[in-house]
Formats: C-alpha cells, structure tokens, sequence
C-alpha cells in the first residue's frame, strides 16, 4: 500500500523565489490529505500534478502562511466542479473563525465544507487500518501538529508451516492470512496464530506544524518513519526561535534523535537562509544520524515499511 509526501511549500512566513508558504500533500492509496494551506498552494498542486482530489485538509493554526491559500484551492475545486464534502480539521477554538474567513472571502460553495475543532489528542479520522490524530504543541497561539499512524500488520505467512499441517493452498491460505483460523476435512483446526509471525508495525509520519521543540511531539513521533519538523531558523537566531515559538534545525535533530526517528524532513525555513539552506541540515546532522532531508518544493518522498 502506497504512502507517498508531497512538500507543496516549505518556506516560512515569507515566500522565496523558490519557494511557497508551507503546504504539505500526504497521499494514501486514495486519500489524500493536506496539511496547511499556503498563499497559492493550488498553482503549485497544478505545477506538480498532484491533482486536487482531496478527502482532509488540517490546518495546524491560523496563522495567515497556514492558511491564505484556502480561498483560492476551494474556489478552484468548485471550478472543478467538485460536489463532495470537503472535511477542514482546525484547532477547537479556531472554527469560527476560519468559518468567517471562508464566507468573507469565498461565500457558499456548491459542495459542502465541514469545519471539525480539534484538541490534542482527538482523532480526525479513524479507520482499521490507521487513525489521524491531532497533536499538542508549543506555538505562540492555538496551534496543532498531526500524526498518521498505521495499525499493527499481520506477520509473515509461513507457507511452508501451513502446508506441513496439512493446509491446502487457495482460500484458507488467505483466510489464515486475514487472522481466521480454519478447519480441515478430518476436523483439524488451524489457527492464523501457527503460522504468522510476529505482527509487523505499521507506517508512522507525523508533522509538527509551528512549534517550539516539546516532549507531546517526541512522544507520537516515537519510531516514526517520517517526521517533518519545522526548522525555521538556524543555531544564530535560537533566542528568536525561542521567542516566537518556533524551532532550531538543531533542535529538530534533537528530537528526531531522541524520537529515533527514521528519516527528518526540515520545513518552514526562514526566507533569511535563502541561497544557505543546507547549513540547516548540517546543523540538523551534527545531532541526528538518521537520513535528515531539506526537500525543494515539489519533492515527493514514498514512505516505506520499516521491513522492507
């Protein structure tokens, strides 16, 4: 099952040349979920052909680079003639204004938009094989981070085993496969439990949203596969980073250590290190010696079972 990252914009508050305000585009099978909203997020969704078939959008806080590019995506869906609900997940105490903004700006659409207030913790979205869920942060407003998390997967099938107990291949391999046990022709039963191995774990990405470094997002970043952290400034200005509620790329390495963490992705670095990124990451490495990344805009990043 596919699980791919696309980083639509990871600027900071000021857009680059280069680079849009934040948005991030995650892509299960077919959901698809957009992580906040930056100023022109629809042009960069039509300049890296992701389509605009979306089922969630979180927007982590409103502060306006998270989110002065949700008028123009949802005029465009109506363009596109989308008539399916569009789900938009806010912190709890920020749903009636967003609900403001949408009708000063945008008015009725022809599809509905559902306005969901989240607190951390909460689950946005909760299915059998994965939940989405709302994350404390330490941002200098209501803000949240999100996390999707996978469920356990069934272990390996050992065909060999199943055959030695006298299992024939076809549909009880499949229905042992599922966790069901099944019985024979003399009356033998076979449970899923003597031939699966342990089970696997599931995939794991979370990302922080604006947040100074704190111990909520270590938690459910925990053995993740992928954490995308905000990296907005670098060691020289960690007393501003400090003062506005944003982090180090240091600081974003310290987590991703301590979390062990698979792979960092940096995002929402200042326009200040324009031309100089990769000092961020440099910084970031000194700390964490798993794979740090600094994606371009237009990046996409498949996220991959740890067993694979």
């Amino acid at each position: 099952m596919s699980l791919e990252v696309t980083f639509l914009g990871t600027s900071g508050a000021v857009p680059t040349p280069e680079r849009n305000p934040i948005g991030i585009l995650l892509r299960r099978e077919g959901e698809r979920f957009l992580f906040d909203v930056g100023e022109g997020i629809q042009r960069q969704m039509m300049t890296f052909t992701t389509g605009f078939a979306l089922d969630h959008v979180v927007i982590t806080h409103l502060h306006g680079d998270h989110y002065y590019g949700l008028p123009g995506l949802l005029e465009t869906l109506e363009f596109n003639g989308r008539t399916r609900a569009l789900k938009i997940h806010v912190p709890a105490r920020r749903t009636r204004r967003l609900a403001r903004f949408i009708e000063v700006t945008v008015g009725e659409t022809e599809f509905p938009i559902l306005i969901n207030g989240l607190s951390p913790g909460d689950i946005a979205v909760d299915q059998d094989d994965y939940h989405l869920e709302a994350v404390a942060v330490d941002h200098d407003t209501e803000a949240i981070g999100v996390a999707l998390v996978e469920a356990a997967r069934p272990g390996r099938f050992d065909r060999q085993r199943a055959l030695d107990l006298g299992v024939p291949e076809g549909p009880m391999f499949g229905r042992l496969q599922d966790g069901e046990s099944v019985e024979l022709g003399d009356g033998t039963v076979v449970t899923s439990d003597e031939v699966l191995g342990p089970p696997r774990p599931g995939r794991r990405v979370v990302y922080s949203g604006d947040t100074r470094p704190t111990p909520s997002v270590e938690a459910i970043a925990t053995e993740a596969d992928l954490l995308i952290h905000e990296a907005t400034f670098g060691d020289d200005r960690a007393d501003r980073a400090a003062e506005t509620g944003h982090s180090t790329a240091t600081q974003a390495g310290k987590l991703a250590r301590d979390a062990g963490v698979r792979k960092l992705a940096l995002v929402h670095t200042s326009s200040r290190y324009a031309g100089q990124r990769g000092r961020l990451r440099k910084e970031a490495e000194t700390i964490f010696e798993g794979e740090t990344i600094l994606p371009a805009d237009g990046d996409t990043i498949d996220v991959t079972f740890r067993d694979e």
